[in-house]
């Protein structure tokens, strides 16, 4: 027997919010005339395949739990599982199509469910765009620390939605312990640089390194030895076309990842500063902010290229790139970080006239459509701009951290540009979702340099 309880302090809470949305809205989406007992069987048996498939990372940071899989604790959804509002709905509207009461044939079910999704209110759309795109070519993508839970997490994400072809990075004794306690079942590669079905790579990957860096401090020692660590050993991987791309940096701060990364992976041709960016998804709409990890007092001309970098980044997602450069002033040029600033985008209108730019400005002025209008000479116009060019690393750094830390919006990041081939460096501790949608970028990214 099976006995569940509506009170919420137990495991199986039976809530009516289960059943609810997925009961009503079809109904009303497809205009049948009644509710039957196909429509109820569908919602019934849509409840019961959810319990079993892998757990939203969400749902179980919302409940505080980890490792969440289907038995004696968990044999019906959660109450709060947002897949409840889709999956039961599709099947309550396919039954009603099947059984003759609908009056208005849902023609598309994949346009259903991203309706469905818009109309519960997610600030989502644009990263299910680029999972389609991602979708439509996948890549392998290898993910550094693959020992931790969030990574494997992703990974399995990443795998089961098609997003991405998975190459697991690290101790590959530890990672298969790890997968088996949390209960994640991966059929991917996992790439051990110690492993003895590794010498012919760590061969391979030393030679190149050393010839690289030979110049440069590097003897044949410390490539023989530096081969066997996975921050070389991914980025090598990466530069011998072993993997599309590279997504490293869960457990280490970010400038000691990018060390490797840059001795292994050129910049490319015209750039002589790489830069990361932030994808901030707003309510109204996603923003961008540059530079927030690389350059901590960038010049002028550091300023021109990470605005030149941005918009071409920002270009790749579809949006229309419209980029203040910030100060603490309005077009006064006062203060030498406004200076610096208006001497920025003085180099950038008469380089790149068609370019969207504007400033020195004032983040609330470059976002506000009334305040813009007070400077009619701007070339932002009176439409707020989207991406945000930062004086300097703090200030762009502990923007986007206030952002993350009050999970107003979701932040996705950091995207890094300049970069031949598409590496990208995670945040200390990113959760799964930060992991995935890193992953779906870097998939892109991949796909773009195939063009």
């Amino acid at each position: 027997a099976i006995m569940a309880t509506g009170r919420s302090g137990y495991p199986n809470q039976v809530n009516n919010v289960l059943g609810k949305n997925g009961r009503r809205r079809p109904p009303l989406d497809g205009q049948a005339s009644a509710i039957n007992e196909a429509m109820k069987l569908a919602a019934v048996y849509a409840i019961a395949d959810l319990a079993k498939e892998p757990v939203p990372e969400a749902v179980i940071l919302a409940y505080n739990l980890k490792g969440l899989n289907f038995g004696r604790e968990y044999f019906i959804p959660k109450p709060f599982d947002n897949r409840l509002i889709t999956k039961v709905s599709i099947a309550v509207a396919k039954a009603a199509m099947e059984s003759g009461i609908a009056g208005k044939p849902i023609e598309n079910f994949e346009d259903y469910e991203t309706h469905l999704l818009d109309r519960m209110g997610r600030d989502e759309k644009l990263i299910r765009m680029m999972q389609n795109r991602a979708r439509s070519n996948p890549k392998r993508v290898t993910l550094g620390n693959a020992e931790e839970y969030n990574v494997l997490k992703a990974a399995q994400i990443l795998y089961e939605e098609g997003i991405a072809q998975p190459i697991l990075l690290g101790e590959k004794k530890y990672i298969q312990e790890q997968m088996k306690k949390f209960g994640i079942e991966l059929n991917v590669p996992i790439v051990d640089p110690m492993d003895d079905d590794q010498d012919e790579n760590r061969v391979k990957y030393r030679e190149t390194l050393w010839k690289m860096r030979q110049r440069k401090g590097m003897n044949e020692y410390k490539a023989k030895r530096f081969v066997r660590q996975r921050d070389y050993f991914g980025p090598l991987m990466l530069q011998h076309g072993d993997t599309d791309a590279l997504v490293v940096g869960f457990s280490k701060n970010y400038q000691s990842v990018l060390k490797p990364v840059l001795e292994v992976i050129e910049r490319e041709k015209g750039v002589d500063k790489i830069a990361s960016m932030m994808m901030i998804l707003t309510e109204k709409k996603p923003i961008f902010f540059a530079d927030t990890s690389i350059n901590q007092n960038p010049t002028a001309e550091d300023l021109v290229n990470i605005a030149k970098m941005s918009e071409m980044t920002v270009k790749t997602f579809a949006i229309e790139p419209r980029i203040a450069m910030l100060s603490f002033e309005n077009f006064a040029a006062i203060s030498d970080t406004s200076k610096k600033v208006a001497k920025a985008v003085s180099i950038l209108h008469e380089k790149f006239p068609k370019m969207i730019v504007d400033g020195e400005i004032q983040p609330d002025f470059a976002m506000n459509s009334d305040h813009l209008s007070d400077y009619p000479f701007s070339k932002l116009g009176t439409t707020p701009a989207n991406v945000f060019v930062f004086p300097n690393l703090e200030s762009a750094n502990l923007s986007y951290k206030i952002i993350r830390g009050m999970k107003v919006a979701q932040v996705v990041g950091p995207i890094l540009m300049g970069l031949k081939k598409p590496v990208h460096v995670l945040q200390m501790r990113a959760s799964v979702d930060e992991i995935v949608n890193l992953a779906t970028i870097a998939v892109l990214d991949a796909q773009r340099r195939e063009l």
